[in-house]
């Protein structure tokens, strides 16, 4: 009788491990699933913070190319800016009848002179039109010698125009004469030269 009881308890074990048995498989099976899903989860979660890095990225570097443009195109402005003659001084010469023969301007920040004819005066080809300043009190001084195309540039500084309230052109030998001889030839063009307020 002890024996068929002990026989009996080895059965009922057996089979509470039997049936224990695909409780324990089942457990290991939704144990694994659920680290799957956790090792997925943290997958995308790197994936998502990698793109939000790049996109990042991207829209900085972005960012700084639209800058670097937008300080190239300042810096392009401001050059032309400086470049960009500053007028100062302006007279208009005309020939005894009052008709204008030059337009002559007058730039302070590149110490310049520029010269532009609007009629259609030519002198010989053995002949030079000088520009002099002739100042309130004193003896005309030369601002150099015109060339021949339509527009000439004369370097000079502001104290050479700053007090001369008149500018002549005259008629010379070729290459002009010398400033202390002042004008040798005949005076063709005169006109006041104006100072504007900037």
């Amino acid at each position: 009788l002890v024996q068929a009881d002990q026989q009996q308890a080895q059965w009922r074990a057996q089979r509470s491990a039997a049936a224990a048995a695909p409780q324990v498989g089942k457990l290991g099976q939704a144990l694994s699933w659920w680290r799957g899903l956790a090792l997925a989860g943290s997958l995308a979660t790197v994936v998502a913070v990698s793109v939000g890095l790049w996109t990042h990225h991207g829209l900085q570097q972005s960012t700084q190319q639209q800058l670097s443009a937008l300080r190239t195109e300042l810096q392009t402005t401001q050059a032309a800016l400086q470049a960009a003659p500053q007028i100062q001084y302006v007279a208009v010469l005309a020939d005894g009848k009052a008709d204008a023969s030059m337009l002559v301007t007058f730039d302070p920040r590149h110490n310049q002179l520029v010269l532009q004819r609007v009629s259609g005066f030519r002198e010989a080809e053995s002949k030079s039109l000088q520009l002099w300043a002739l100042p309130p009190q004193g003896a005309p001084r030369s601002l150099g010698v015109v060339g021949e195309g339509r527009v000439a540039q004369l370097a000079v500084q502001e104290t050479d125009v700053k007090a001369v309230p008149t500018l002549a052109i005259s008629l010379e030998p070729k290459g002009g004469v010398p400033s202390a001889t002042g004008p040798t030839g005949p005076v063709l063009f005169t006109g006041a030269l104006i100072r504007r307020d900037l």
